[in-house]
C-alpha cells in the first residue's frame, strides 16, 4: 500500500520515519502543531473484540485478523515504555437499546453481536495484558473506565468514535496526553470517526498504518491531509524506543 505523504523529510540517516502530511501552507518550528509529542503519546486501539475479529465471529469484518500482530507489537511497546494505553470497545445490549441506529434494527430481531458478558465482546486474547482479563460491562456501560493493567485502560463507546460519550478525552487530559495513537478496526467507521473527533479537540495524531483493518490509499490520503501522521508500525516503534524525531 502506498501511503500518502506529500511533504515527507528525511531523517539524519536519510531514511523517512514516519512522514508529514500534506499541508496547504508550509509549516515554520515555530508553529508545528501537528508533530506526535512522544513523552505525551497514548496507544487508542479500537473495537479489537472476538466477534468483529477472529473467524466465525458474529460481525466479523474482513482484514482485522490480520493486524492483529502489528496491534499487539504496539501495546507491547507502549507497555513496556510505562504509557498510556486505552481500549475502546463496542458493547451492544440484546435489545438493542443502546445501539447505533445502523445496527438497531438487527439486534433488535435477535442478531447477537458483542453482547455484554460474552466472549465475543472480549478483547482479543494477544491484545490482554494477561490472559484471566475480562471486562467489566458494568463499569463500562456506566461510562467508568476500567483498569485492565498498570497504565491500561478499557473503556465503552456507544458510537463510532472513541470520543463521543465516553471518559476518554477527560482521562487524557489528567494523563498529560497531547498525542493519540491510533490502531484497530476498521478504518472507514470507527478510527475515521475518531481521527476527526481527535482533530476537533486538538490532539496531535498518529495512525498507525498497518495497524488498522481496511484502510485505502484514499482513505489515508484524506486524513494526511488534515494533519494525522502516517506511521507503519516499525516506524512507529523506532519513533517510540529510538528517540527519532517524527519527521
Amino acid at each position: 500500500m502506498t501511503v500518502h505523504r506529500s511533504s515527507a523529510r528525511p531523517t539524519s540517516e536519510g531514511k523517512h520515519l514516519g512522514k508529514q502530511p500534506a499541508v496547504a501552507h508550509p509549516i515554520s518550528p515555530t508553529s508545528d502543531y501537528l508533530s506526535p509529542e512522544r513523552a505525551n503519546s497514548a496507544l487508542v486501539t479500537i473495537d479489537m473484540q472476538r466477534d468483529f475479529t477472529l473467524p466465525g465471529g458474529s460481525a466479523k469484518i474482513g482484514g482485522t485478523l490480520a493486524v492483529v500482530p502489528a496491534v499487539q507489537r504496539l501495546v507491547q511497546v507502549f507497555r513496556d515504555q510505562a504509557r498510556p494505553i486505552v481500549h475502546m470497545v463496542r458493547l451492544y445490549k440484546p435489545d438493542g437499546s443502546n445501539v447505533d441506529i445502523y445496527r438497531r434494527a438487527c439486534i433488535e430481531a435477535g442478531r447477537r453481536v458483542v453482547m455484554p458478558g460474552t466472549l465475543g465482546a472480549e478483547l482479543v486474547d494477544a491484545l490482554k495484558p494477561a490472559p484471566d482479563i475480562r471486562l467489566d460491562p458494568d463499569t463500562l456501560l456506566s461510562g467508568r473506565l476500567q483498569e485492565l493493567g498498570p497504565n491500561e485502560w478499557a473503556a465503552y463507546k456507544p458510537r463510532w468514535g472513541a470520543f463521543y460519550r465516553t471518559p476518554l478525552e477527560d482521562h487524557l487530559r489528567r494523563l498529560g496526553v497531547t498525542t493519540v495513537v491510533i490502531a484497530g478496526c476498521n478504518f472507514p467507521n470507527c478510527p475515521r470517526a475518531t481521527i476527526y473527533e481527535a482533530s476537533e479537540r486538538d490532539f496531535r495524531i498518529v495512525l498507525v498504518t498497518d495497524a488498522v483493518s481496511a484502510a485505502t490509499d484514499p482513505g489515508l490520503a484524506e486524513v494526511g491531509d488534515i494533519g494525522v501522521y502516517l506511521m507503519a508500525s516499525d516506524q512507529c516503534q523506532a519513533w517510540l524506543t529510538h528517540g527519532r524525531e517524527a519527521t
